[in-house]
């Protein structure tokens, strides 16, 4: 008789907080990549400039993303993953709040392009982590789970940054984001497991152990 269908394992315990963690990191890089459309007209009052000059700081966000996801990436392929994570969640968090402290239209674009390097290294790099975490058969749902951060930061944490920007000052839509920025590091740190998505943490076969046929590995049944 065909041999037994071997479910997937259970993924590791800390699987779920861990994609949390991941989550809120997405949901505050969400926020603030689109806030500043919403509060132009007050920057260019504040900072004495036009909405369009306003807008290029919008544009050098996109322009840090582009930049920042390859090098980075590249720079930091030997750095563990949750270094890493961390250290691109606390590079975005001070490029908010030196985004808040901007004094003029120049400085406040250079803010943005720094805040922006971050971002697309994160999400690449998050979502190995979320996958390694989660375990075979659920990376996809790892990767979801992490992206939904972004989507709910499109539905709740734009209008809710915007909203505070209108009523306390632009100011104050990039100081809420380096607050969450600082909550997010303080779930990376805790719970993300140690050597998550690198290397070191990935389970190698044992020596002298021949790898499984292509249907079994796709069935989970071991080697023979």
């Amino acid at each position: 008789p065909p041999p037994a269908r071997v479910r997937d394992p259970a993924p590791p315990r800390r699987s779920g907080p861990a994609l949390l963690a991941l989550a809120m990191g997405g949901f505050t890089i969400g926020t603030t990549e689109f806030a500043t459309m919403g509060l132009l007209s007050d920057i260019a009052t504040d900072l004495g400039t036009s909405i369009p000059t306003a807008g290029h700081a919008i544009t050098a966000y996109a322009v840090g993303v582009v930049v920042g996801a390859p090098l980075l990436t590249v720079a930091a392929a030997r750095v563990p993953r949750k270094t890493l994570l961390l250290a691109l969640m606390a590079f975005y968090t001070l490029g908010n709040l030196f985004s808040a402290t901007a004094g003029s239209i120049e400085t406040l674009v250079a803010g943005r392009f720094l805040a922006g390097l971050p971002h697309g290294a994160f999400f690449g790099v998050g979502a190995a982590v979320g996958a390694a975490v989660a375990g075979p058969g659920r990376r996809g749902r790892a990767v979801a789970t992490m992206m939904a951060g972004l989507t709910i930061a499109n539905v709740v944490g734009v209008p809710l940054s915007t909203f505070a920007g209108q009523q306390l000052g632009w100011r104050a839509a990039f100081v809420v984001v380096g607050a969450l920025g600082r909550v997010t590091l303080l779930a990376l740190w805790r719970l993300l497991p140690a050597g998550a998505g690198s290397e070191a943490g990935r389970v190698r076969p044992a020596r002298g152990a021949r790898p499984a046929p292509l249907g079994a590995q796709a069935e989970g049944r071991p080697a023979p």
